[in-house]
Parts: structure tokens; C-alpha cells; sequence
């Protein structure tokens, strides 16, 4: 029934997120974007973007025992994976994604579109996600916090990477 409901939730959120909404814009704005043979800067942005979020996907529904959905989210906080390196990988990746698609399709309004959706993650992170977090799970979560930062990560040249 987790597997059901961490697909269900992976399609209706970030298929309307990263596809839907991409597409409406894409058909429906006037004025692309000419980038030329730049156009294709995009597309490691999409290939390393949809494998980071699902593996998000993946590991908040085997470690988290939860669904990215607000309504059932993780029980336990995921460190492991693309959380190693920042605390809110899923959001990265869906920039990652939507930028790609601005930039491979030549849209400005998509461009607009995830520059709009990079600050609506933002917001939300600060002002109900963290807060709820540490409610929820306590030190366990500022530990966390305090070890990985929130949308960088820390390449240290020269050590081991550990969860930071």
C-alpha cells in the first residue's frame, strides 16, 4: 500500500510540477527564448534531476516509511542518498528540472516559472516544513540541520564526504 501511495503522490505532485504545468506554458506562452545550440545546456539538468528525485521518492517511502504528500508524510528522517549532501534534494531536483525544460524548450515563461517555484520552496521550507520537522522529530532533526545545509552542499577538498 506504500508503494501505491508514494507513486500516487509522486505523480500527482511533481508530474504537475515538472510536467503539467512545463507543458501548459510551453503551448500556451508566446516569445521563446532563443538560446541557439545553448538550448542544450538543459538537458544534464534533466538527466541529473529526475534520478535525484526518484530516488527521493524512493527512499522517503523505504526509510520514511511515509510519501512526499503532506497528508502522509516520512515517520523517521531521511539522511541517506541525496540527503547526505542537502536536506531538501527533492526540491533541487525539481529546479533542476523545470530550469532544464526552460532551457530545452526555449521558454522564458518556464524559465519565469521555476525561478517563481524556486522561491515557493523556499518560503514553505522556512516557514512550515523546518519548523514542523523539529516539532516532529526533535533533536534527531537538528542534528540533522545542523550537519547538512538546506539547498548547497559543502564539498570539503581533501576529506571524505560525509553527511554534510
Amino acid at each position: 500500500m506504500l508503494a501505491f501511495k508514494a507513486v500516487l503522490a509522486a505523480i500527482l505532485a511533481p508530474g504537475t510540477v515538472d510536467i503539467v504545468v512545463p507543458a501548459i506554458l510551453i503551448a500556451t506562452a508566446a516569445g521563446p527564448l532563443d538560446l541557439g545550440p545553448w538550448r542544450w545546456l538543459g538537458l544534464p539538468l534533466l538527466a541529473l534531476g529526475a534520478p535525484i528525485l526518484a530516488w527521493c521518492i524512493v527512499d522517503f517511502a523505504r526509510v520514511g516509511k511515509g510519501t512526499l504528500a503532506p497528508i502522509d508524510p516520512p515517520k523517521f528522517v531521511v539522511r541517506g542518498g541525496p540527503y547526505r549532501f542537502v536536506r531538501n534534494p527533492m526540491y533541487v531536483a525539481n529546479i533542476m528540472i523545470i530550469l532544464g525544460e526552460a532551457l530545452v524548450f526555449q521558454s522564458w515563461a518556464v524559465a519565469l516559472y521555476g525561478a517563481c517555484a524556486a522561491v515557493a520552496f523556499h518560503l514553505f521550507v522556512v516557514v512550515y516544513e523546518e519548523p514542523t520537522l523539529t516539532r516532529v522529530f526533535g533533536a534527531d532533526y537538528e542534528a540533522y540541520r545542523e550537519s547538512v545545509p538546506r539547498w548547497i552542499p559543502r564539498f570539503r577538498i581533501g576529506h571524505r564526504q560525509s553527511a554534510i
